[in-house]
């Protein structure tokens, strides 16, 4: 018994001295088990950097790269956010809207085949995979959904009379129900394509 309470004693004041008492403050950085994520590789705003030659910490966009929304001309690269009008909102006196923007310049027939394909080409990466390659809802993650007695919406049932083109280029944008939104993945642009097919695809379903 007398060697379990020096071998006690000596544990606690082996403790005590490297931790020391709660409330003591040490010139040193304390020792860290876990660090949960205290000490990042980051830098903070307008904070220098030596990792970088000249010093600062912040940089410069680089040459070439376009913000998002940017809208200089360069790429007609647009998603939205802030804009007002039919093209960016989809709606028209306060109510979805129905056709194609004036804004997409569909002059010529190639110009319409062209948005088409476009839209052909992101639906297939989109929006395909729930909701078919025909749009009838059975799409791969509809298969597994429906084990699960979740169904994912057949766009043959919103006809263009009861869900206008800006209602429909709204949800692809934000989503609905179990879909989430696009808007972030999708310029405006391509939105629209994607709607112009799924006309197409009702169209070629009657």
């Amino acid at each position: 018994m007398k060697y379990f309470f020096l071998s006690f004693l000596a544990v606690a004041l082996l403790v005590v001295g490297i931790f020391g008492f709660r409330g003591d403050k040490f010139s040193q950085p304390p020792i860290e088990v876990f660090p949960d994520m205290d000490d990042q590789d980051k830098i903070r705003a307008q904070k220098p950097s030596g990792f970088f030659a000249d010093g600062m910490g912040s940089r410069k966009p680089i040459v070439g790269t376009i913000p998002n929304s940017g809208d200089n001309g360069v790429l007609p690269v647009e998603f939205s956010e802030g804009r007002d009008g039919y093209y960016f909102t989809g709606e028209l006196d306060g109510t979805y809207g129905n056709g194609m923007p004036e804004e997409l310049s569909l002059k010529e027939e190639s110009d319409s085949v062209a948005l088409l394909g476009r839209g052909k080409d992101m639906y297939g990466v989109h929006c395909a995979i729930c909701h078919g390659d025909t749009g009838d809802g059975k799409g791969v993650v509809g298969h597994y959904f429906a084990k699960a007695n979740v169904v994912v919406a057949s766009i043959h049932n919103f006809p263009q009379s009861s869900h206008p083109d800006g209602y429909i280029y709204h949800v692809i944008g934000n989503g609905k129900g179990n879909m989430g939104g696009y808007k972030h993945n999708l310029p405006v642009r391509d939105r629209w394509a994607i709607v112009a097919y799924l006309r197409t695809l009702q169209a070629a379903a009657k």
